[in-house]
């Protein structure tokens, strides 16, 4: 196949769709604006000598039950570290909640709660597969596996009202459920950050949330060893403003253009058809991210030892003040006393930091292209779990969400999701259609995480538009096995 694919944007998505259609026998370049690749998936030292820190994503829950991360053998090329304890979560008056990858043992931790914990959670981590079937495609179709999905659709609706904590008697449960909800940035409760709650707690006690050795880089490393393998170039510093005048190609020849990038890039194509740029402009992007990278002179303290078994932590509190912090926010407030997403590395890799010492990655959610540094609030936070962490602190440095969104335009205003996630902008994203990352512009695709399935590091956005474009050009659909071989 003689046909050219230009993708703009090297991360996941991006590298996903190009590493697809290196595959398929197309001739692949790949267009970044960064000097160097990854996009969300990059590692640097951000403090000091020794030290290196994520960029962007840090852990990554939902790699290890990517079937396109499959199929490209990132589960052999990529050394996954895989923690007993997923994630944990500390309270102030009582011990931390563990996510532990046993389920049984968390059940057990959990003492009252541990009957409903399973009653929410097994059905779920026991058909990881068909769950990831149903949550990783568009959702206007008839789901493979409707016994999983009704499963968790029911859940769903009950953990995504004021109601979903009746079915726990302790804050602990409560709590650990509450804290993996927060990660979908988004209104608390809601059945949005419900189903992104559960689908994470799903897979903390299936493969586990596991954390690439040397950083989150080597994903993105790894995925462009398999384009060039198969013949594609990535070019760094190439920051694509325009598609007018960029030369991809010709689409009646059977050139691509695949776009792992906000869909506003669309709106500069002056061929682009009113309708779609009409949808494209309502398209709505949710709140930013304001996020602290620490150097440490050691592990941090934690009040409860079993919180530090753990690289990602959960902290505001209980379910009740996690979904305060979430409701100012999504009101346009920044909490007085925010939900913090922190990950400690240096707990399961050690080559993040030099001997002794550690690295602390931590992010708030805040109002969409908030200018706050919230560095002090969020080491508050950890020094309310773990006294004299702040005595530890060699370095920081801190990324407002203005200056994540002006140093990658994919994160309009600091939203690192691609838009806001809503259950409507899960069907909606960024159009109602059962094809998605397909445009009106001919050979032109949407690759971002602002087409279905969203946000995470799973490249099943890219795979989905590689997909839509190679069934384009062959008539009929393409499949998995038909790009990667087996069954």
């Amino acid at each position: 196949m003689a046909v050219h694919a230009t993708v703009v944007g090297s991360g996941p998505n991006g590298l996903t769709a190009a590493a697809t259609l290196a595959r398929a026998g197309l001739r692949v370049r790949v267009l970044e604006a960064a000097d160097t690749i990854g996009g969300g998936l990059r590692t640097e030292a951000l403090t000091l000598p020794g030290f290196r820190h994520d960029v962007c994503s840090a852990v990554h829950p939902a790699a290890l039950t990517s079937p396109v991360f499959r199929a490209l053998g990132l589960d052999r090329d990529v050394s996954w570290l895989i923690p007993d304890a997923s994630y944990a979560h500390p309270l102030d008056d009582a011990p931390a909640a563990i996510a532990w990858r046993d389920l049984d043992r968390t059940a057990h931790d959990l003492g009252p709660d541990g009957r409903a914990w399973l009653a929410t959670v097994r059905p779920l981590a026991h058909h990881i597969d068909e769950l990831v079937s149903f949550t990783g495609d568009q959702l206007v179709r008839m789901p493979r596996h409707p016994v999983t999905a009704a499963r968790f659709g029911f859940r769903v609706l009950e953990q995504g009202t004021s109601l979903g904590a009746l079915g726990f008697r302790t804050p602990r449960a409560a709590a650990l459920l509450a804290g993996a909800m927060a990660h979908a940035n988004t209104w608390m409760p809601s059945l949005a950050s419900a189903a992104a709650g559960l689908l994470l707690t799903a897979q903390a006690h299936a493969g586990g949330w596991p954390v690439p050795r040397g950083g989150a880089q080597v994903i993105a490393e790894a995925l462009a060893a398999d384009i060039r393998a198969h013949g594609g170039v990535i070019e760094t510093g190439r920051r694509v403003t325009s598609l007018d005048g960029l030369d991809w190609g010709d689409p009646a020849a059977g050139d691509l253009l695949i776009l792992d990038t906000s869909p506003r890039l669309l709106l500069t194509d002056s061929a682009l058809p009113t309708g779609y740029a009409r949808a494209v402009r309502r398209y709505r992007y949710g709140p930013g991210v304001m996020k602290v990278d620490v150097a440490l002179d050691g592990p941090i303290p934690w009040r409860d030892p079993n919180v530090g078994r753990a690289p990602t932590v959960h902290l505001g509190g209980t379910r009740e003040e996690i979904i305060a912090a979430e409701q100012d926010v999504a009101r346009g407030r920044i909490p007085a006393n925010p939900y913090v997403l922190a990950v400690q590395p240096s707990v399961i890799d050690p080559t993040r930091a030099p001997a002794g010492k550690a690295v602390l990655w931590a992010y708030t959610h805040v109002p969409l292209g908030s200018r706050a540094d919230a560095t002090a609030a969020v080491l508050a936070q950890i020094e309310r779990f773990a006294p004299g962490a702040r005595d530890l602190v060699l370095a920081t440095h801190s990324t407002t969400a203005a200056s994540r969104g002006r140093r990658n335009p994919a994160e309009i205003g600091g939203d690192i999701s691609g838009g806001a996630f809503t259950m409507a902008q899960a069907i909606r994203r960024p159009v109602v259609s059962r094809h998605p990352w397909r445009t009106p512009l001919p050979g032109v695709y949407l690759a971002s995480s602002s087409t279905p399935p969203g946000p995470g590091v799973h490249g099943m956005s890219g795979w989905h538009a590689a997909r839509t474009a190679l069934s384009d050009a062959a008539g009929v659909p393409i499949t998995l096995a038909d790009v990667f071989g087996g069954d």
